[in-house]
């Protein structure tokens, strides 16, 4: 299927690194393409960045279909431009789309799409190891009506942002609030996709934990026994003999960068279990001093240290509020293949 580009006649002013954070700024193109029962996936083209226009009755506005993925582009030591783990984001966007009842495009016209948009983008992929390109992809539902069913009409686009870290304290440890009260996601939900209605879910929560002070929250169950999610990122404790992480049950995404660092744990033979944690059995961890390090992971923040877990019932000091040695490493590790430092020896990296 062949794109259309148009391509902008005034370019953005390119903001330092220093000034980029995270998602505050957009390039200068994104890519489309529109899906309709009688003509399938049609139209994809590349235009200027611009306002959408959807109809006020869009299911998205009023049923929450939506969904999206991120990803992001890297500049390597050498220049080359690459693309990290594409297929994981186009395999879970298509996973996430059946849950959502939408049609979601094939992994050929969204990677093609996407590889179009960056290739034309590349200037904005920023040269400083530390930065990159987010690569959001998104799915909505478009067709106007009022009737509560799933959609038949749909608008995928790709929009890109160049960032340096996600969280203030950069890759220094974070603060984290134990949530007691409100619930990402419950089984049989959605908690396993990347919809928008799971964000909307914790924005609460998250605001809360900021005005203590907290970087993010720490997510559990339904009743509040079970450790899933940590804010926008899977979750690791380091115990003394085991690295445990939370089992994919339904209601915790399957991040990609979770899946890299349990691959990695693997190739360095260290003992990783994906097993059912409790938060009573890290503060019994944490008070016979067998919780060394406690890590998040995702897309956006990589790896991000745990310096402090508290909640309105205790407050407990992670490896002394400093990074840990299998954090490092990993962030290290994941960093080093990104940049084209190491070799990828897992087939994570698409050259563009």
């Amino acid at each position: 299927m062949k794109i259309d580009i148009t391509k902008c006649t005034s370019f953005k002013t390119k903001p330092s690194v220093k000034d980029l954070g995270f998602g505050k700024y957009f390039s200068d193109h994104m890519f489309l393409a529109r899906f309709t029962k009688s003509l399938g996936w049609h139209a994809p083209q590349i235009t200027p960045f611009q306002a959408l226009q959807i109809s006020p009755g869009a299911s998205s506005l009023h049923y929450g279909q939506a969904l999206f993925e991120g990803m992001k582009a890297f500049r390597q030591s050498n220049g080359d431009c690459v693309l990290f783990r594409p297929d994981f984001n186009s395999k879970r966007l298509r996973d996430g789309a059946e849950r959502l009842c939408m049609e979601a495009p094939s992994e050929e016209l969204m990677l093609a799409g996407i590889r179009e948009l960056v290739k034309l983008e590349r200037d904005w992929i920023p040269t400083q190891k530390g930065a990159s390109l987010y690569i959001r992809p998104t799915l909505i539902g478009t067709e106007s009506f009022l009737g509560v069913r799933p959609a038949e009409e749909f608008l995928f686009f790709v929009i890109c942002s160049p960032v340096a870290s996600y969280y203030a304290e950069g890759s220094q440890p974070i603060k984290i609030w134990v949530e007691e009260n409100y619930v990402r996601a419950a089984p049989g939900g959605l908690g396993a996709t990347k919809a928008g209605a799971n964000y909307a879910a914790s924005l609460k929560a998250a605001f809360d934990a900021k005005k203590k002070n907290y970087a993010q929250v720490l997510w559990m169950d339904v009743n509040h026994q079970w450790i899933e999610e940590v804010g926008t990122m899977n979750v690791f404790f380091v115990l003394e003999d085991e690295i445990v992480t939370p089992n994919l049950n339904g209601s915790i995404l399957p991040g990609g960068v979770r899946d890299c660092v349990i691959t990695l744990l693997k190739q360095m033979k260290l003992k990783i279990s994906e097993r059912k944690i409790s938060m009573s059995e890290v503060l019994e961890a944490h008070r016979s001093q067998r919780l060394k390090e406690v890590f998040g992971t995702g897309t956006a923040a990589v790896i991000s240290p745990v310096g402090e877990l508290a909640s309105n019932h205790f407050n407990l000091t992670i490896n002394e509020g400093v990074k840990g040695p299998v954090a490092t490493r990993l962030f290290e590790e994941i960093s080093a293949i990104q940049y084209g430092e190491k070799p990828d020896i897992n087939g994570w990296i698409q050259k563009l």
